[in-house]
């Protein structure tokens, strides 16, 4: 029996099999079992199907610095809206399938370079295999920013079938992994300690999704009401957890009433490809779920350089973060820093190199002699 067959056959199984407190359990038994198969799948088990050859116009180098990348089904703008947004020329038509490989371009604002990634749209099944979608999908793990696109003249029941992609590939949309400690041990079993009051998990059942993940022996501590879907996830260890944006595009086709009707779709911004309606709101939206500050640079004696700003992760924000980003150089001889700005009482301020920047702050690095 081929991979897709057993992961068909839990999938309706699952299905068939009502959700109470004495099926929980069993459920979750499914659920590892499922994502155990999935995972082989993705790394290429027997029965995978196909998809084209590995990494066959999609091996494109990141650069800048943040990518994001357009997902879609087929025909639902993502090229022309690349094009508006970048100049690089991707081909658009009226018929679906018009794009086969991964287009790159890329754009600058507000002093961040960012990378754009035209996929080819992917269709019901792709995590499967189906089409190109586990090559699509397996570009979309190394994106910072998923812009789903989709056509405001078409059911909102794609936004969800777009959504079971990414999942069944290991991507959580908009999601933060889940606060469990998961740790491995020789002896003693499974052990499992609740720092706040669980309604969906008991030991049994973590015992028996570890089992499936022949798993015997394990510490397991859950900081958060956490479900069994939260366990898989921690145990599986592959899942990306990735801001997405719903791109609403054609609005220009729709009525007022539609669109007042659709703008209670979390996450999403209306806009219009072709005569480039509300592409503003888009890119300031882009910009605040990137969640990127930057740094400006100042050498000793001239003013800063406010051209070329030193763009990093807000979360990844300390000054020697800042050093690796120009040079891994720069720790081994870091001194100190002056810096000027929000994250400072006094300007300048002398600071160390765990100090945690802010957006727009000024930086001179001081160099051991």
């Amino acid at each position: 029996m081929s991979l897709l067959q057993k992961i068909a056959d839990i999938e309706a199984e699952m299905a068939r099999t009502q959700k109470n407190k004495a099926t929980s359990g069993h459920l979750g038994v499914l659920k590892a079992k499922l994502a155990k198969l999935k995972r082989e799948l993705v790394l290429g088990g027997k029965g995978g199907g196909g998809g084209g050859k590995p990494g066959e116009g999609f091996d494109v180098t990141k650069a800048g610095d943040a990518r994001v990348g357009l997902i879609g089904f087929p025909s639902v703008g993502k090229s022309t809206l690349l094009t508006k947004l970048t100049g690089t020329k991707s081909e658009a038509a009226a018929y679906e399938f018009t794009t086969l490989t991964c287009i790159p371009g890329t754009f600058k604002y507000k002093g961040c370079q960012i990378q754009l990634l035209d996929l080819p749209g992917i269709i019901e099944g792709a995590k499967d295999g189906k089409g190109r979608g586990r090559q699509v999908i397996g570009v979309g793990r190394t994106c910072d920013l998923i812009l789903i696109v989709l056509d405001a003249g078409k059911p909102m029941t794609h936004k969800r079938l777009i959504e079971k992609e990414l999942e069944g590939f290991g991507i959580r949309l908009n999601k933060k992994p889940p606060n469990i400690s998961f740790k491995k041990k020789d002896k003693g079993g499974i052990s499992m300690s609740k720092l706040v009051p669980q309604t969906h998990l008991n030991l049994k059942t973590v015992t028996e999704i570890c089992k499936v993940n022949r798993i015997s022996n394990a510490e397991i501590v859950l900081r958060e009401d956490a479900t069994d879907d939260d366990l898989i996830d921690v145990i599986e260890g592959n899942r990306v957890y990735i801001p997405c944006i719903y791109v609403l595009n054609k609005i220009d086709t729709i009525t007022i009433e539609e669109l007042d009707l659709l703008s209670q779709v979390p996450h999403y911004v209306p806009i219009a490809a072709g005569p480039e309606w509300n592409f503003d709101t888009l890119l300031d939206k882009v910009w605040t779920y990137l969640d990127m500050i930057r740094i400006y640079t100042k050498p000793k004696g001239q003013i800063p350089d406010y051209d070329s700003p030193v763009v990093i992760p807000r979360g990844k924000s300390t000054v020697e973060q800042f050093c690796l980003r120009i040079h891994k150089a720069l720790v081994a001889n870091f001194k100190y820093a002056w810096v000027w700005g929000t994250s400072v009482k006094h300007n300048p301020q002398k600071v160390g190199i765990d100090h945690v920047l802010a957006d727009e702050d000024v930086v001179q690095i001081v160099k051991k002699i």
